[in-house]
């Protein structure tokens, strides 16, 4: 749950930071019910890959990579991969294929 609560607030973060106007896309999002679908990969190689696909697709993207303080015996470790928000249609473009977690 905390790596999903890091992937959600990413998007956020990121754009207080870089003090960036969200799309009207994201408005709506933010405006809304702050929709989340989490969705399962099958390794590490996976995850790496759908992100790959998604940034190639143009799609705002945030992996969260645990610090191995308190889990992965001190490695750090992509755990989460945050796309979005965006359009339904664009996002399933690249996760479609993914089984529900």
């Amino acid at each position: 749950i905390a790596q999903g609560a890091h992937a959600a607030m990413a998007f956020l973060s990121h754009m207080v930071r870089e003090k960036r106007e969200p799309t009207q896309t994201q408005k709506q999002w933010l405006d809304g019910l702050f929709t989340k679908v989490c969705l399962q990969v099958e390794s590490e190689q996976e995850l790496l890959t759908i992100r790959e696909s998604a940034l190639s697709a143009g799609l705002e993207c945030h992996m969260i990579t645990d610090a191995g303080l308190t889990e992965f015996n001190g490695v750090p470790t992509n755990t989460c991969l945050a796309i979005g928000p965006d359009l339904s249609s664009k996002i399933n473009a690249v996760t479609g294929t993914l089984k529900l977690y």
